[in-house]
């Protein structure tokens, strides 16, 4: 059993690439077979990241000493070869990417997936780079699995054509293309000065720079930091998202929700390692606290312009990655599980919102958009209008527009951070911990202007998500839509999700919080990489 435990730390990466290889092999008219195996590959991988969870919860000491995985590809040890990490942090990205991919391979097996060529295989390489961004050890693979992740990603933003969807995808892949030519830079800067890319050398070696080093050091780290705030979609830097979430297909979008959350994932991953060893602080609170409250504000600015139900889903991505920065960036290890929290809440609210959006639109006649702004320009909507009809009082709510609507109203609450859903616990506990960072009695200007930012971001979102509720739902020529029972359960899974975080919000709370320990305490990464023996080492067979 032991043996095979060994393996788990590839098997997240392994799984999505066979499945996409056998699925490019398969011709598109054995559609059952392909769906079959899709979600194979996806249930094997939320057993996988379930399964590493687990351990990593201390249930096998004697297989993982400090209940982080190592895994030394081609049996190299560190810094020489390969490494693929696994601890608290890693596994719970990997399962939040897993539930989130099951919902929405869910809802394409509806119409998107037959919609065009290769969406399967596509979606399968897009969670083995997200899989691998989690669980790599070292900065040269970081950046070949983002691009995995993003050239996957380029051929599902153009799933199903459509003037918008490719004049939006081009932006899309324009800006990260310029992303990734800065991380490429910054990397190769890095090795150049510290001789190393691998992320636990890289903390003990980083500590020990100085003079030219340290400066150079300094500039690569800078560049880094811009690449991953780009890919987190961080004001000024995030103009391209919310047409291209907007215009994607709506599984698509879905699972894109989590894609901004990887450059978050990384600055918090580097910035464990680096901080505490004395590195330079190019991941620090002086700068990621300031630009996660401008990009909150932009968000919620944001959502409040615009008419587009697509776009302000997207702002709200903005406004999510905008409340994670900023909270990352207060001092202390206090809000880094309270950031956890919320980003596993607000990934799956943008998910089961993205997904839910595409269903909603159905019962819209053509040019609502236009008649909504119209009828707010001249008051046609005020209740003692003489154009207005109350012919519609009193007619039954079919089923589909009850799920519908409350489905909205659950994804509305989260969004805005109001009980009695997961999205209150993460702002409230977010909150209380960002008071209580400071050292005297007073808190600090910089907690009070995180705490007033979220409120009235809160707000803000409370004001568009009700305007755009009534618009979609109380019109008097809106039209029943048709669901299939794979789209409203997709919905389902993520609110579900959500509920049950609500539910069981305290041991989730105390498992994120040894999570925010050990990411203050990287001395138990560090010893696991740099001291993980190879099978020759331990008397094996290679």
């Amino acid at each position: 059993m032991n043996g095979w435990l060994q393996h788990l730390p590839i098997l997240p990466i392994a799984v999505p690439l066979m499945a996409g290889a056998l699925l490019v092999l398969l011709k598109e008219s054995r559609r059952k077979t392909r769906l079959t195996l899709s979600f194979a590959s996806v249930l094997l991988q939320i057993f996988v990241a379930y399964q590493i969870l687990q351990l990593t919860k201390g249930q096998m000491p004697d297989l993982w000493p400090q209940n982080i995985a190592v895994y030394l590809v081609g049996d190299w040890p560190a810094p020489f070869g390969i490494v693929l990490v696994a601890d608290r942090l890693s596994a719970v990205m990997l399962l939040l990417t897993s539930i989130l991919a099951l919902a929405a391979l869910t809802y394409s097996t509806a119409r998107w997936e037959k919609a065009g060529v290769h969406f399967l295989p596509l979606f399968q390489l897009l969670l083995m780079g997200l899989n691998g961004a989690f669980v790599t050890g070292d900065l040269f693979n970081l950046f070949v699995f983002f691009e995995v992740m993003l050239c996957a990603s380029y051929g599902l933003m153009l799933h199903g054509s459509g003037e918008l969807r490719v004049t939006a995808g081009l932006h899309y892949i324009a800006t990260n293309l310029v992303a990734s030519f800065l991380l490429l830079i910054g990397i190769a800067l890095i090795y150049g000065v510290t001789g190393t890319l691998n992320m636990a050398d890289l903390a003990i070696r980083a500590g020990d720079l100085s003079g030219g080093d340290r400066r150079l050091f300094e500039t690569a780290a800078a560049i880094l930091g811009v690449a991953f705030l780009i890919k987190a979609a961080a004001w000024p830097l995030n103009f391209w998202l919310p047409n291209a979430y907007g215009n994607a297909c709506a599984p698509v979008a879905a699972v894109f929700s989590i894609m901004t959350k990887v450059g978050i994932y990384a600055l918090l991953r580097l910035g464990s390692l680096l901080l505490p060893t004395g590195a330079p602080a190019a991941f620090g609170g002086e700068w990621m606290f300031p630009v996660g409250v401008a990009t909150l504000v932009f968000g919620s600015i944001g959502m409040l312009a615009t008419q587009q139900t697509e776009r302000m889903i997207g702002y709200c991505v903005i406004m999510s990655s905008g409340t994670l920065l900023a909270a990352l960036g207060m001092p202390g290890v206090t809000l880094t599980a309270p950031a956890l929290f919320y980003l596993l809440t607000s990934v799956l609210a943008m998910g089961a919102f993205y997904l839910l959006i595409e269903m909603i639109e159905r019962t819209r006649t053509f040019g609502a958009d236009v008649l909504a702004v119209s009828m707010e320009a001249f008051d046609l909507d005020d209740p003692e209008s003489p154009d207005r009809s109350d012919d519609v009082v009193g007619v039954a709510i079919p089923a589909a527009l009850a799920f519908l609507g409350m489905a909205f109203f659950c994804c509305a609450l989260l969004v805005a951070g109001l009980p009695p859903l997961p999205g209150f616990v993460a702002k409230f506990s977010m909150l209380s911990a960002a008071l209580q960072t400071s050292i005297t009695d007073t808190p600090s200007a910089a907690a009070w202007t995180l705490v007033a930012t979220v409120l009235l971001s809160g707000f803000a979102g409370i004001i568009a998500l009700t305007r755009a509720g009534i618009r979609l739902f109380w019109s008097s020529d809106i039209v029943v839509p048709r669901l299939r029972v794979s789209e409203a359960g997709s919905v389902g899974i993520l609110l579900l999700s959500c509920i049950a975080l609500a539910i069981w919000a305290g041991p989730v709370m105390d498992f994120l919080e040894d999570t925010a320990l050990l990411l203050d305490r990287p001395t138990a990464y560090i010893d696991a990489v740099m001291t993980s023996q190879t099978i020759r080492q331990l008397g094996g067979t290679p």
